[in-house]
């Protein structure tokens, strides 16, 4: 399966600016020969969280639409980053994933919300996993700052994901953090972790990219720094069923002993 990162500067708290620059983008991924393309982190309004109540995707529709009709126009899986929604009357960062037919397969509201960032003041959390299938391969996909809890990573694994897709908005001064924790997932899940970051700023942030495509082995097969880039990976689904196979810490885990000392 060939995969888009679409590594993008989000327009701080200007919605229809960011609609249009991601549409440009998922016809060059398409164009490019893509079957999947992945968006950042709250690419509709940035990390801009006083102004929700003006700039929030009221029930997703918006975004949900945009991208059903992208994804049936160019027959491309679009795992749509995370947008900012109001429902009912509540704030949530919220994926969207689309198949090639238009259809809405998952949608995932951030579990772990990063109080560095003051989101946990505007945002409410999820409780939902985010499992779906596209090409009927298992994939699953959570938000930056869960990648910080390996525990909710591995339960995607466990339950068959092949491919993890993060979105981001990563701070530039906590980079060595990012390609760590990505490689590290990307190791102990044995699967592929695709990771989009955003480039440019805010008042509060710098970001300078640094998306990466990780296979199962841990090695990096594409990175960007600091600029507005494209990058197209193929990824060998067969690698991981070989990675698991040779060094099988899924059927060498003690889950009842795990269970026992945490008292479950």
């Amino acid at each position: 399966m060939k995969a888009a990162l679409i590594q993008m500067d989000v327009a701080y708290g200007k919605p229809e600016e960011n609609y249009k620059k991601a549409e440009q983008r998922i016809r060059e991924a398409a164009e490019k020969g893509a079957e999947i393309a992945i968006l950042p982190e709250l690419w509709n309004t940035g990390f801009e969280l006083v102004n929700l109540p003006n700039t929030a995707d009221d029930s997703g529709y918006t975004s949900q639409n945009f991208l059903i009709e992208l994804a049936k126009e160019l027959s491309i899986h679009i795992v749509g980053g995370s947008v900012a929604t109001k429902k009912n009357g509540d704030f949530y960062n919220t994926t969207y994933v689309v198949n090639n037919e238009g259809q809405l397969v998952a949608d995932y509201d951030k579990v772990h919300l990063f109080r560095l960032m003051d989101e946990h003041l505007y945002i409410k959390q999820g409780n939902q996993e985010n499992l779906f299938k596209l090409n009927d391969v298992p994939m699953a996909s959570v938000i930056c700052y869960d990648i910080r809890f390996p525990e909710w990573l591995r339960l995607h694994a466990l339950k068959g994901a092949r491919v993890l897709f993060v979105p981001a908005q990563w701070p530039a001064n906590r980079m060595d953090h990012w390609k760590t924790l990505l490689q590290a997932r990307a190791i102990e899940n044995q699967c592929y972790v695709i990771a989009v970051n955003v480039v440019g700023n805010n008042p509060d942030n710098v970001f300078d990219g640094h998306s990466m495509a990780i296979d199962p082995w841990g090695e990096i097969l594409w990175t960007s720094i600091g600029k507005e880039e494209i990058g197209i990976v193929d990824l060998d689904l067969d690698l991981v069923e070989d990675v698991r196979g040779r060094i099988p810490v899924f059927a060498d885990r003690r889950e009842s002993l795990y269970r026992g000392l945490l008292g479950n």
